[in-house]
């Protein structure tokens, strides 16, 4: 009779702990985007008058734009230092150590940035709350490639798309619940309580990383793989990093201009539906930005079954560059109902997450795929670390007690129809070299497959061919998406 390790439900239960680690976190990164008129707000309103029932002053914070989009930017700085290491680390040291660590980093984190909020109107304020955003920062990002990496293992070679899938909408849900109801809830318990609840959903996910981590243990030694995988562990080294090829960092700048266009909008998309639209309230403009998301959510699953079955990835990573393209061209210069816009970058960002970020695997090493994953999430963090920065500079240094002029909002439209520009370009010459070396990324599944196998074989140094040619490092490794 087979160990319980062994059977279908096991690993579905691993799948549902594995899927709340990153529910909290998730829905904890976006509250500043749901409360951007309270981190931006008055610290008082002396003067305020009500006009057709509205206060026309927003008591918050005190922070101008340009502190706002900081908190984004530390977050995508903290990323883009810590992944690098931390792929690397998590293939050297194990899936339990990393969901320990990045996980209680995601709690500590989150935590010091609701304390930070009771200094409103002191100089702690600030300095609390980047200090809370860097070190969540250091586990959020870190976190998801330990839970992809537990997933992969459980799963591949079986319902392996449909587990990132899952894993991915449960990601999206806390995003979505997060633009539902934050704004909600601060109204009725203030923005204190607000991000101490953030933090609380946070403590989840450590609970979950506790569970997870026994499974994982449990399991592993039911099927006899814990010694197996120590020993895959030694072989890796940070020098493979030198073996990563044109086609993979034609990838990354794929992504890295891809998400430039995505994450710095949604940052400050309420407050620009808000200042554009009138007819929209903070509640309303909050449930519309939250559209991508929301399409995130009901899609992820199946694209990503689509995309494993029909392949095509470099082709799919094309057309989500071009049909990105008319959404901020929509939002600069018309005003089509802003939540068509939402929804249409919903779809092209729910195609990319599920083309680009698989690639990965196919056009690298097996040996240095978690380097290869965690160098790959630096860069798009830097970029998105930047492009907040630039945008927090387009949008003013000034307090935004009042609305913020047009021709701001379209500039920083602008910026980022000349990022989805770059990723069009990157794009066409990664499918251009991609089709020189075999065209891997736009065969099927079992096709592309097959090839990452074989360029497996390939010795990673002169002198190691014999000895790689024994190990069978496909079942020790596993993928690891970053979605």
């Amino acid at each position: 009779m087979g160990q319980p390790a062994e059977k279908a439900y096991y690993r579905f239960v691993v799948l549902f702990f594995n899927c709340l680690l990153t529910f909290g976190s998730y829905f904890c990164f976006d509250i500043p985007s749901v409360l951007q008129d309270q981190f931006q707000g008055n610290l008082t309103c002396p003067n305020a008058t009500v006009i057709n029932g509205t206060v026309d002053c927003v008591e918050g914070l005190g922070m101008t734009p340009q502190e706002y989009n900081l908190l984004y930017a530390i977050y995508a700085w903290t990323n883009a230092v810590v992944v690098i290491m931390a792929g690397f680390l998590i293939d050297k040291l194990g899936n339990r150590f990393g969901v320990f660590l990045f996980s209680f980093l995601c709690v500590l984190g989150s935590s010091l940035f609701a304390l930070g909020s009771h200094f409103k109107g002191t100089p702690y304020l600030l300095p609390l709350m980047l200090t809370g955003r860097l070190l969540f920062g250091s586990g959020n990002g870190s976190l998801t490639i330990v839970q992809n990496r537990i997933t992969a293992f459980w799963f591949k070679g079986k319902e392996l798309a449909l587990a990132f899938g899952v894993t991915l909408a449960f990601s999206r849900l806390g995003s979505v619940l997060n633009f539902f109801f934050t704004q909600k809830f601060e109204e009725n318990y203030g923005m204190q309580w607000t991000l101490w609840g953030g933090a609380l959903l946070c403590v989840l996910g450590f609970t979950s990383a506790i569970i997870v981590s026994a499974l994982d243990k449990i399991g592993m030694r039911q099927l006899g793989l814990d010694g197996a995988i120590q020993e895959e562990s030694r072989k890796v080294r940070i020098q493979d990093v030198k073996l990563l090829s044109l086609r993979y960092w034609l990838l990354v700048l794929t992504i890295m201009f891809f998400y430039n266009g995505i994450f710095p909008f949604i940052a400050d998309a309420s407050k620009f539906i808000q200042d554009k639209y009138d007819d929209y309230s903070q509640k309303e403009a909050a449930y519309i930005a939250g559209a991508v998301y929301d399409c995130s959510l009901v899609l992820s699953a199946g694209v990503g079954i689509l995309i494993d079955y029909v392949g095509l990835r470099g082709i799919f990573a094309l057309a989500c560059a071009v049909f990105t393209l008319p959404v901020f061209g929509l939002l600069a210069f018309t005003f089509v109902p802003p939540l068509v816009s939402t929804i249409w970058l919903g779809v092209t960002y729910s195609f990319a997450a599920a083309s680009m970020w698989p690639s990965i695997p196919l056009v690298v090493p097996q040996a240095t795929l978690g380097t290869a994953m965690g160098l790959a999430t630096s860069v798009q963090m830097v970029g998105i670390g930047v492009s907040n920065l630039v945008v927090g500079q387009i949008l003013g240094t000034k307090s935004s007690e009042t609305k913020i002029p047009l021709w701001r909002w379209q500039r920083m439209m602008i910026f980022m129809l000349a990022n989805t520009i770059c990723c069009i370009v990157t794009s066409v010459l990664l499918n251009i070299v991609d089709r020189r070396q075999g065209g891997t990324l736009n065969k099927t599944t079992k096709r592309s497959a097959q090839a990452a196998r074989d360029s497996d074989r390939e010795p990673l140094n002169p002198g190691e061919e014999e000895q790689n040619e024994d190990d069978d490092e496909d079942d020790v490794q596993g993928f690891k998406f970053v979605l």
